[in-house]
């Protein structure tokens, strides 16, 4: 694990075709954890992967698996993911009417639990959950689809979701999702994220360590108030 922000490579932007050496050669590049989008066509315009493929991957990775649900019905198959191998379920508090209830079932089965954000959702709808949650994530593009541009005004969001977290003293990780690369990882890490996901940028480029490398120098000047605020993965 790095000792500043931690990168979690999203496989929405792998090579399908070649998923098992994909997923090694971002642990080969030094990735923390790999990200996993859980797209339903419902809640999201979109479908993607399921706890089988999760399970498969869960076979070829020592990384923790950072298993994101874009879904509708999450409470149906938390059970199920947990059981694929997750290490952390994100769900989203636009999908979840009883979210506290969400979150204790994930936490009740020894997975780490997190909540999102979408862009345009306030940070307000947190207040009453964050000190219940390991993570919080925030996208910083419409979810659904990967290689979206990154909104700029989601950093006050970041901003004021790291003040929240630092009231309450909490340790959860503060990720953020969407368009992030090299050249703006800097401002995002200034705003207080301790995780970074990003697709494109590390699976469309042609040097995976070389890109993964360059999303933490830019986080070099926030590291010693990121370091304490990232907590063990496992």
């Amino acid at each position: 694990m790095s000792s500043s922000v931690l990168i979690s490579p999203s496989i929405l932007a792998a090579d399908f075709v070649r998923l098992a050496d994909e997923i090694a050669a971002v642990e080969q590049a030094g990735a923390d954890l790999l990200h996993i989008d859980v797209m339903d066509g419902h809640f999201v315009p979109n479908l993607t992967i399921g706890p089988p493929v999760i399970e498969s991957i869960k076979k070829v990775t020592k990384l923790p698996l950072d298993v994101h649900l874009m879904i509708t019905n999450a409470d149906t198959f938390i059970p199920e993911f947990v059981a694929a191998g997750a290490n952390y379920i994100t769900v989203h508090v636009e999908a979840c009417p009883h979210l506290h209830r969400t979150i204790q079932s994930i936490k009740e089965r020894g997975v780490k639990a997190g909540v999102t954000l979408n862009p345009a959702t306030p940070v307000s709808v947190l207040q009453e959950i964050l000190a219940d949650v390991d993570l919080v994530l925030v996208m910083s593009v419409n979810p659904g689809f990967g290689g979206q541009k990154f909104i700029p005004s989601v950093l006050k969001k970041i901003v004021a979701i790291r003040e929240m977290l630092d009231r309450l003293q909490s340790r959860a990780l503060l990720e953020v999702d969407g368009g992030v690369k090299p050249d703006n990882a800097a401002q995002i890490i200034a705003a207080g994220a301790t995780v970074l996901v990003a697709g494109s940028a590390i699976f469309a480029s042609r040097d995976y360590a070389g890109t993964i490398a360059a999303l933490r120098t830019a986080g070099q000047p926030a590291a010693s108030t990121t370091t304490s605020r990232a907590a063990s993965l496992r």
